[in-house]
């Protein structure tokens, strides 16, 4: 085994063909690319490990709720609270009861390749998914907290399949559903990390759209954040249809 190509070792290890045979023989290769793969190899074991220890801690509530009857379950969750330009957007999503995906998380933790990524299989293993979105202006006439959760109602109106329970991030909702509102819930229901998923990429690429019509600001890379870039865009051309008059920036750049 000493003598088999780094090249196939590589290819074994790395396609899941690893067995415990294979190991031992590598743990006595002593060619320093053989003990570089194997770490390397361990690592992505190990880490491969935390996520599927993180998968199985974030279905806790899901599985306490079947266990109680419940069958469709959806996560509920918003993002855009905290731009200073563009709307908010809310995400419903039913999982099946076999869903599967080590790697979902709260949306803000995973860069954008990885949220793209998960994004598609969510879209395509999902029972339902629903999608609110709430508009500047309106953001303006009734505040960024009712904007925030009349997307999420909106989201679960929208949705192909009734729930017959909610879990939401942070907030409580009135809706005919039994729910439960929990903290930091996009880190701890895969349900609702589902949903932080889809309605960040939703909104980012309704953003990127937008950046198109109004260049200045560079919408494609701050999502309507208030950067450096964005805060000076505003002091020279001033605010656009799509951005928040009642936030204090967007207020101060028109005096």
């Amino acid at each position: 085994m000493n003598k088999m190509p780094i090249a196939k070792i590589q290819q074994l290890l790395f396609s899941h063909e690893a067995d415990d045979a294979l190991i031992d023989s590598l743990e006595k290769d002593e060619r320093a690319g053989v003990r570089r793969l194997l770490e390397k190899w361990k690592k992505q074991q190990q880490k491969e490990q935390e996520l599927l220890k993180k998968f199985i801690e974030m279905t806790q509530f899901e599985r306490k709720l079947r266990s109680q009857g419940y069958k469709s379950i959806a996560g509920i969750d918003e993002v855009g609270r905290g731009p200073l330009a563009g709307p908010v957007v809310a995400a419903a999503v039913i999982l099946p009861e076999d869903f599967y995906l080590p790697g979902v998380d709260d949306s803000k933790k995973l860069n954008e390749q990885k949220r793209e990524e998960l994004f598609e299989r969510i879209q395509q293993e999902a029972k339902a998914i629903g999608i609110g979105v709430i508009e500047a202006a309106e953001i303006d006439e009734i505040n960024i907290l009712e904007a925030s959760k009349k997307a999420m109602l909106q989201a679960i109106v929208e949705i192909q399949s009734d729930p017959d329970y909610l879990l939401v991030d942070a907030v409580r909702l009135e809706t005919p559903y039994p729910s439960e509102s929990l903290i930091k819930g996009d880190a701890r229901s895969i349900s609702i990390a589902a949903a932080s998923i889809v309605a960040k990429v939703t909104r980012d690429r309704m953003m990127k759209k937008l950046d198109g019509v109004y260049p200045q600001y560079g919408f494609a890379s701050n999502m309507g954040y208030g950067t450096a870039a964005h805060l000076d865009a505003l002091k020279k051309y001033g605010a656009t249809p799509i951005h928040r008059m009642s936030f204090a920036p967007v207020k101060l750049a028109g005096k």
